[in-house]
């Protein structure tokens, strides 16, 4: 069984920020990409960031400058910093992680979902 735990989602006021974490935890030996995503309501999940194994980085557009992603291989762990928020930034975010099982294959998962409301 794998799980990814999220936390640190909330609600801020605009240009305020925010820091997100994941935790893969269960029968995992390693993880590689690990990303996040969100979900506005009414609208269809999107890619935000992912960071490799290596460290290599992407992000969306819309994020670029204002968020970084970071990750902590010994604790199997992904960060989402976010800085300069907005409102449209609003929606549940969700982490996502390729691991590598005890069983020696890899899979992908997806955590549960955290609220991030940009609001004044």
């Amino acid at each position: 069984q794998v799980q990814l735990v999220e936390s640190g989602g909330g609600l801020v006021q605009p240009g305020g920020s925010l820091r997100l974490s994941c935790a893969a935890s269960g029968r995992i030996i390693s993880s590689n990409t690990m990303g996040w995503y969100r979900q506005a309501p009414g609208k269809e999940r999107e890619f935000v960031a992912l960071i490799t194994r290596t460290g290599s980085t992407n992000y969306a557009d819309s994020v670029r400058g204002r968020f970084t992603i970071s990750r902590d291989n010994a604790e199997n762990t992904v960060y989402l910093q976010m800085n300069s928020l907005k409102p449209e930034d609003t929606a549940v975010y969700y982490c996502s992680a390729r691991v590598v099982r005890t069983s020696g294959d890899e899979r992908f998962y997806w955590g549960q979902g955290t609220q991030v409301t940009v609001s004044s």
